[in-house]
Formats: C-alpha cells, sequence, structure tokens
C-alpha cells in the first residue's frame, strides 16, 4: 500500500500479536460463514440467485476498493502488464481492506493475502490499475499482491501465505505472460525512485521463487 499505514516504511500502528490475530481471523471466517449461509438461504427463497464474484483469481473473494482508489482500464487492450509488485501492508488484513475502500486515501492494491490461512481477496480486477507502486508508470504495468503483515517479524509469513500467494503470483504470469524470474516478480523497494522498504528482509525470496515455479508447472 502507498500511504501512511501501507509497505513497510516501519511507520503507523503497532502489530497485534498473531495469536490476537488468528483467533480474530477465525471468528471472521464464522461469522462470514454464518452471514453467507443466511444469505443464500434468503436468495433461495426469494428464488434468485446471487451474483457470481467479480474475480480473476479462482477461490479469491471480491472485496472491492473504492474506485476513487484506483483507474479503471482496459488491460490489456489498454497496455500490456509485465511486473507482479509484491507489498506487506504494515496493517491487518482488515485494516488494509478498510484503506482500499477509504476514497480519501488514493490507494489500493488487486489483491489482498492474509497470514492466517492465505485467504486471497480481490480488490482491483487486473485489467483496472491499482495505485500501489507511487509511480505511475509501473502502476500502469503491474499487478500488486500486498500480504498481511509488518516487515520486521517474519512470523506474518506462514506457510499458508506463502503458499496461496505463489499460486496467486504464478497464475497471474500466466495469465499476462509474465517471465518467472527475479526481474519481473519484483519487491516494492525495487521500484525505482520509492521509499518503501517492503516486503523486507524477513521475505524469503528464494522459497517464494521456488513455490511460484512449482505451481506453474502443476497448472
Amino acid at each position: 500500500m502507498t500511504g501512511p499505514a501501507h509497505h513497510g516504511d516501519g511507520g503507523g500502528q503497532l502489530p497485534p500479536s498473531r495469536r490476537a490475530v488468528l483467533r480474530g481471523a477465525a471468528a471472521v471466517t464464522l461469522a462470514t460463514a454464518v452471514t453467507t449461509a443466511a444469505g443464500a438461504a434468503t436468495a433461495s427463497a426469494a428464488g434468485a440467485a446471487a451474483p457470481p464474484a467479480a474475480v480473476d483469481h479462482p477461490g479469491a473473494q471480491w472485496l472491492p476498493a473504492d474506485p476513487a482508489c484506483y483507474r479503471a482500464a482496459r488491460r490489456p487492450d489498454s497496455g500490456p502488464v509485465g511486473y507482479v509488485v509484491i507489498h506487506v501492508t504494515q496493517a491487518t488484513f482488515d485494516d488494509a481492506v478498510a484503506v482500499f475502500r477509504d476514497p480519501g486515501r488514493k490507494t489500493s492494491a488487486h489483491y489482498l493475502v492474509r497470514s492466517a490461512d492465505g485467504r486471497i481477496g480481490q480488490c482491483v480486477r487486473e485489467k483496472d490499475i491499482a495505485w500501489h507502486t507511487g509511480r505511475p508508470d509501473y502502476d500502469d504495468r503491474s499487478i500488486g499482491i500486498t500480504h498481511e503483515g509488518w516487515v520486521d517479524s517474519d512470523a506474518w509469513f506462514t506457510e499458508e501465505m506463502y503458499a496461496a500467494s505463489a499460486a496467486l503470483t504464478a497464475d497471474v504470469c500466466a495469465r499476462h505472460a509474465i517471465p518467472l524470474s527475479r526481474t519481473h516478480i519484483l519487491g516494492h523497494h525495487e521500484v525505482p525512485g520509492v521509499t518503501h522498504t517492503d516486503p523486507g528482509a524477513n521475505w524469503d525470496w528464494d522459497r517464494y521463487l521456488e513455490l511460484v515455479r512449482k505451481a506453474s508447472a502443476t497448472r
């Protein structure tokens, strides 16, 4: 995320304990299941089917950013996508969603990955341009994937998060013919001219790229 609460600049709120976040994630999951079941029953009773989720990655949940936080486009017709940019939120999953839904923040990412279970939220369609790097020329040509957590603690980068994110990146690269290399799968800190440090020294790039390539090979 570009903005005060986002992307590894070391500022913003203090991180909660992972145990507290895991408990919260479980509660949210249970509440979501109950709400979904109730909604499905209501729709069934009314004889109406819920519309399909507007996602590009199978299994992602549509958590739309405010239209003021990204630019509508028609990629790849309006321009090619050549990069995936990896971010860390410096915030919890739910707080990051709230930032993307705040029209005053003017920031977003295409995808958000939760620490506890690798849940993926899609916040901006891949055809549209999320504002995530701080560089409009890179935003125009990239997909932004941000991960719940803080750059100074590797405890947030769970097996579930790495696996889900790697499968997502492999899927994005296949759709846009992006090479599976470190010159095309970048950390936010590698975007020229930006001051952010995420995903930080605790992000295991060797492990991540290996998982991306394995996920690509099994597609």
